[in-house]
């Protein structure tokens, strides 16, 4: 149950209180998505090794400042929509629907098959959001559309190290 310091009191100019609570709720997943995102490719970079280790080590580094920024852009969204963004690890797991990151030290290879996972369920989790925002918030919906494209874009760093000369990514 929301107290006074976390519950909303106001929304954006064009959007009814309950619609701005709708959007909240759709960006405090995304949140906790963001969140455990930018956590688990840090996780990667620091117990990637092997063949072609600094290669995903310093390709990392990169996603994770950009996530964070996702995550920091969503934070200050759901302030301007008069809500308490969440940010505590107790508020990631509370709202995690995906498995933790399987993985510890291991080699290249292993860790960009679970990171491809990881970045199917976050973009796919995306293109809900984007759907669930098409009649509800198009400003909002704009903002994931912009993110979405930059984590297809990193998926596909990853794809690239693990596609075969034919095309295909070996299981």
């Amino acid at each position: 149950m929301a107290n006074a310091r976390t519950r909303s009191r106001f929304t954006l100019p064009g959007l009814s209180t309950d619609e701005g609570k709708k959007v909240v709720e759709i960006l405090q997943e995304r949140l906790a998505c963001y969140n455990d995102l930018h956590l688990t490719l840090k996780h990667v970079h620091w117990n990637v090794v092997g063949p072609h280790f600094i290669g995903v080590h310093e390709m990392i580094d990169p996603q994770v400042d950009l996530v964070r920024e996702f995550a920091d852009q969503v934070a200050e969204r759901i302030a301007a929509l008069g809500a308490s963004p969440k940010g505590t690890p107790g508020s990631i797991i509370a709202l995690r629907s995906w498995e933790d990151y399987p993985l510890g030290r291991d080699i290249v290879e292993n860790h960009l098959h679970e990171l491809d996972k990881v970045y199917d369920g976050v973009v796919e989790s995306n293109r809900k959001a984007m759907e669930d925002l098409e009649e509800l918030d198009l400003v909002t919906q704009d903002m994931l559309i912009d993110h979405t494209a930059e984590l297809e874009k990193f998926q596909w760093f990853v794809r690239a190290h693990l596609e075969s000369a034919s095309g295909t990514i070996p299981t």
